[in-house]
């Protein structure tokens, strides 16, 4: 006799209550700022349940990170070299930073705990994807024969995508293209011995 798995209990997430209640904490942390998103206020303000949004996010900053960083530009490039693909990749991450959404971002990690589910969010969807597209696209290159296989690489993309968070957080200097081509600049210097 074979078993039947019960059903689980409730209606099953929805989309389109999760894309309300993401449009309404977006909008409450651009208008009013980190410190008055909670899940009441996104209930209230999206017409979505709480419980509905307890199915989706385990609590407020798990809701504010994921709000932040909706439609935030994947950490996938592809190009015909490595300076090319870097230069897309690390362009498209410093101008996401550079927008009100990526100054929002600096400000919830400034005032997150460390080991929140804010900043875990934060670590994996951008910091450990991105280092983990750079170092698909340096062992591509790496495989065509385009720069030597590092070593040390860890070390090679804390120096590649370390900046790009401290200057987000740090705001001393401006997230713009310059400062993206001169990323790509320094990593190819890294990656590329001296003839």
């Amino acid at each position: 006799m074979s078993q039947v798995s019960p059903r689980p209990r409730g209606r099953p997430p929805s989309k389109a209550a999760r894309d309300k209640a993401l449009a309404a904490a977006r909008e409450i942390l651009f208008d009013q700022g980190f410190g008055r998103l909670s899940v009441e206020a996104v209930a209230a303000r999206s017409g979505v349940g709480k419980p509905t949004i307890y199915r989706h996010w385990a609590n407020a900053s798990e809701l504010a990170m994921a709000a932040l960083m909706a439609g935030f530009p994947e950490s996938k490039s592809q190009g015909a070299t490595l300076e090319h693909a870097l230069s897309r990749q690390l362009t498209d991450l410093v101008r996401a930073f550079a927008t009100t959404r990526g100054r929002q971002i600096a400000m919830a990690l400034a005032t997150a705990d460390p080991d929140s589910e804010l900043t875990r969010a934060f670590r994996n969807r951008v910091i450990l994807s991105s280092r983990e597209a750079g170092r698909s696209l340096i062992a591509t290159a790496a495989d065509r024969g385009e720069i030597p296989p590092p070593a040390g690489i860890e070390v090679t993309l804390d120096m590649i995508y370390g900046p790009v968070i401290y200057r987000l957080l740090a705001g001393h200097q401006p997230l713009d293209d310059a400062f993206a081509a001169a990323l790509v600049d320094g990593a190819l210097k890294l990656l590329t011995p001296a003839k």
